[in-house]
């Protein structure tokens, strides 16, 4: 056999030296098209319709990241016009009408594309569970005409329900540790770890109609009226949650009215220590007891007026709202309050809702000691309804002259409902957003809905990025360019030394 010269040695090497250049080149079209794509995105829809209004929030997500932690994000919240979808009682077409105006809103963020496949749903709370208490025949009219008016847009609709008062709480406690990531951690590694159980923090919820607390707590209860059990990212939770229903803001309010009219001397004066001195009011005994939190003593003329007067009292205005508690304890039993049973809070708490609203128009939001807050509440209360006026112009005037009697409840409600004390009141986070998403159970809600938190821990995912991919590749050429330079060289020298290779 000839052997082969130096000059066909050295083409050789060179087409070898090409050929390495676009198997790196083509590896990297290969690469291209699945990393160059902008990753897909996915939307959710989540009505949270409440007692005193409904709101529709717009959650977005990488696809290709679920299952994973801290990516989903809130695109936008929409407040219905109106009140909550149980007050169109007598009215449902009114109820789905409502929606409309955010629906279209919506319709504009979500791609047209993706509408189809984006999953709604519609989670009705404390006021739709009372409307059934009343009158279930009006409360599913209502839900009909919802979900009618839904599903005329192109929408993945789930479907409407009614939400349990502990499915509320468990929903609202999933919903802040899943973005604060205290339940499983997610690193761009691909890796999850677990946070200390510690890091844990219990959620606080307060609406019109309920309130609802939910922690883990030191001890297992065998309470399974007030025990929740949760599998999440392979790891059990058996979280204490309850529900008190009409011990929300706006029945609790309404109860204080009620008390204050049924221990008046004067049956048709109510003296209100709550409301600024100065105020005045008249409402009728309709508008007072048209509630079932409410019940009416006796049967008094539904027309009869009442008018209400402000006095600004702190002290009568706590003492009156203590009374709308009931804190008597069966023996060797702890509980909250109305006989419930409760563990002592434990951990840190986030407050959200109209916990936060309220303390927030006082700036009490910072993490204030007690005795701070209780004297900016005092002197808050103790102010006449002109000057407040004055100093409020643009509070609307229903949320300024409550706002004494809805903190007071507040401070009640955590003090002696939920037994907080000067120490662990500092462990109460009063905010409305972690992560620039609104808390509230919407978005947990919509978690478990869409099965986006696995019951088991996510397998490991190892990413390699496009850059690390490049990087590889192009080494890698440079190896196999630096190589076949090298034998061509070591060629090249020989046969100028006169060596041929047999």
């Amino acid at each position: 056999m000839r052997p082969v010269g130096p000059a066909a040695a050295l083409a050789v090497l060179a087409v070898l030296a090409v050929l390495a250049v676009l198997a790196a080149a083509s590896l990297l079209l290969l690469l291209a098209p699945a990393q160059d794509l902008p990753v897909r995105t996915k939307y959710g829809l989540v009505f949270d319709a409440g007692s005193t209004h409904t709101a529709l929030y717009v959650y977005r997500w990488p696809a290709d990241k679920e299952n994973g932690t801290g990516i989903v994000s809130q695109v936008e919240s929409c407040t219905v016009n109106g009140s909550g979808i149980s007050s169109y009682a007598d009215n449902p077409a009114g109820a789905g009408a409502s929606l409309k105006p955010c629906l279209d809103k919506a319709m504009t963020i979500i791609p047209v594309e993706q509408q189809r496949q984006t999953p709604t749903y519609l989670g009705a709370t404390a006021g739709m569970r009372l409307l059934r208490e009343q009158n279930s025949t009006k409360a599913e009219q209502v839900f009909a005409e919802v979900t009618k008016a839904i599903r005329e847009y192109p929408v993945d609709f789930r479907g409407a329900q009614i939400l349990t008062g502990n499915e509320e709480g468990a929903f609202g406690w999933i919903t802040v540790n899943y973005l604060l990531e205290t339940l499983i951690k997610y690193s761009f590694t691909g890796k999850w770890t677990y946070p200390p159980v510690e890091d844990v923090v219990g959620a606080l919820d307060l609406g019109g109609a309920s309130t609802q607390i939910t922690f883990l707590p030191g001890t297992t209860t065998d309470d399974k009226n007030t025990r929740a059990l949760l599998r999440l990212y392979g790891t059990n939770y058996s979280v204490y949650t309850h529900s008190y229903l009409c011990y929300g803001q706006k029945q609790a309010l309404k109860r204080l009215m009620a008390s204050l009219h049924q221990d008046s001397p004067y049956p048709q004066q109510i003296s209100h220590p709550c409301y600024p001195r100065g105020y005045q009011e008249n409402i009728t005994t309709a508008e007072l007891y048209d509630s079932p939190c409410v019940p009416a003593p006796g049967t008094p003329s539904p027309a009869q007026v009442l008018t209400v007067t402000g006095t600004g009292n702190p002290a009568a205005c706590r003492t009156a709202i203590l009374k709308l508690f009931n804190f008597t304890c069966g023996a060797n039993r702890t509980c909250g309050f109305d006989g419930v049973y409760q563990p002592p809070v434990r951990g840190q708490f986030f407050a959200f809702s109209a916990f936060y609203y309220n303390l927030h128009f006082l700036n009490l939001t910072e993490e204030q000691s007690l005795s701070s807050v209780n004297d900016t509440l005092w002197k808050f209360c103790s102010r006449n309804w002109m000057t407040l006026q004055k100093d409020f112009p643009t509070r609307n005037r229903i949320h300024l002259r409550d706002s004494c009697a809805a903190s007071s409840y507040v401070l009640t409600l955590l003090l002696q409902g939920y037994k907080f004390d000067s120490k662990t009141w500092l462990n109460i986070h009063f905010q409305k957003q972690v992560s620039n998403v609104d808390v509230g159970w919407t978005l947990g809600y919509m978690l478990n809905l869409t099965n986006m938190i696995p019951s088991e821990t996510p397998q490991r995912v190892v990413v390699l990025t496009k850059s690390k991919w490049v990087a590889a590749t192009v080494v890698l050429a440079i190896i196999l360019i630096l190589i076949f330079c090298v034998i061509a060289a070591l060629c090249y020298g020989k046969d100028s030394s006169g060596y041929e290779s047999l």
